[in-house]
């Protein structure tokens, strides 16, 4: 029997991105162990830190099990002055960094030893290989067009695999040999960090559109899609009888703000997307029931014969933190363990100014091993919680 296509969604969050190779080291580690998840996961979609670590792991389909132990030991071995930099330069640049108008690109942070980082430790010769030898069918990395505000979709696929198409007119398909400018521009966050050129074009965070590029696993033909999400799930309507914020906490600073505004723009809204797949997948199930087995089929011709693509039942499942990372955050730089430069730790250390124990946008910034490690025992222990849900789900 010929295994079903599944996909690998990876979101962005930034230093978040601890947890997917959390949960990337469950999967591709201890569940591996009993099947080959190779001959399965054939797609990967990654946006932002997502991307970063997609094409991380596609690099690395001929053995992914050690590839993704080099992940772990990437991530809890950073050095925040490794990933970003800030010092009298990025000092005096703030006035053209709020001003615009400057020739080159400039964000809060100096990235280059981010660029050196991702340039050097990904074998790009690599991804291109997986997708010739057949270990992979397609590698997507999404990003947002700043002089249009468009997605831009990169993809890098087999060459049996049709360009996706009824993707919207706010999304445009470009296909591409995915580079380190790809993943760099996926992955720059607004002000934080320097948006990218790619050709004539600058870009910025794919999250900002796109945080958990479903749409384009379910365009590349997978039938099942694995989901790796960054926020923990609200569950319902919460009332509280408390005030979150009380008279004697003081008000929010900007910098709390920026992290609610990062939250909002960034953070997977993987719930409702999910949702909205299983409501389809429902009507699918209903139709049928009430019409017949052809109903599916009738109503896909009618969508070929307006040139979109055909109607099937697609499962997701997804695996997200148990635990709110922006507290965990908040709780690592309180006890001032930080690493870098004492210009860099400082400026962290103002990020967990805010009315609550929550540090949301020091959760973005937080590229420091020890939160890392945090991050990825989390993702393990997520993932080992749904281990029975995960091995029928990928495995079946």
């Amino acid at each position: 029997m010929v295994p079903k296509s599944v996909a690998l969604v990876l979101s962005g969050g930034g230093a978040r991105g601890a947890y997917e190779v959390g949960v990337l080291a469950y999967l591709y580690g201890e569940l591996a162990r009993r099947r080959d998840l190779c001959q399965h996961v054939d797609v990967i979609c990654g946006t932002s830190v997502g991307a970063i670590n997609g094409c991380f792991l596609a690099a690395h389909m001929a053995d992914p099990a050690s590839g993704v132990r080099r992940l772990v030991d990437l991530w809890t071995n950073l050095q925040i002055d490794r990933v970003l930099r800030f010092g009298l330069r990025q000092t005096l640049q703030l006035p053209r960094l709020f001003r615009g108008g400057s020739d080159a690109p400039v964000g809060l942070f100096d990235v280059q030893p981010m660029v050196e980082l991702i340039t050097q430790e990904i074998s790009w010769r690599m991804v291109s290989r997986s997708i010739q030898r057949g270990l992979l069918r397609g590698l997507s990395v999404s990003a947002t067009e700043i002089a249009t505000g468009r997605t831009s979709l990169f993809l890098d696929t087999a060459p049996e695999v049709p360009m996706p198409a009824g993707l919207g007119p706010r999304m445009v398909v470009r296909r591409a040999t995915i580079g380190p400018e790809h993943a760099l521009a996926s992955a720059a966050i607004p002000l934080i960090f320097p948006p990218v050129r790619i050709g004539a074009l600058l870009y910025c965070d794919g999250g900002l559109r796109q945080n958990t590029p479903i749409a384009p696993a379910i365009r590349l033909g997978a039938e099942r899609i694995l989901i790796i999400g960054l926020s923990k799930e609200v569950r319902g309507a919460q009332v509280s009888e408390t005030p979150s914020h009380g008279p004697g906490e003081g008000t929010p600073g900007a910098l709390f703000l920026l992290g609610k505004v990062l939250n909002a723009f960034l953070l997977d809204h993987v719930q409702t997307d999910v949702e909205l797949l299983n409501r389809i997948n429902q009507i699918l199930s209903d139709g049928e029931a009430v019409y017949g087995g052809d109903f599916t089929p009738k109503i896909s011709d009618v969508a070929l014969s307006r040139g979109e693509e055909t109607y099937r039942p697609v499962e997701a499942l997804v695996v997200r933190p148990s635990q709110d990372i922006g507290m965990m955050a908040g709780q690592h730089v309180r006890r001032g363990r930080l690493g870098g430069s004492l210009v860099t730790r400082q400026l962290l250390a103002l990020l967990d100014t805010g009315v609550n124990d929550e540090s949301d946008l020091a959760s973005y910034l937080l590229f420091d091993g020890a939160f890392a490690r945090k991050l990825i025992d989390l993702g393990r222990a997520d993932a080992e919680a749904q281990r029975d849900r995960l091995l029928d789900f990928v495995l079946r």
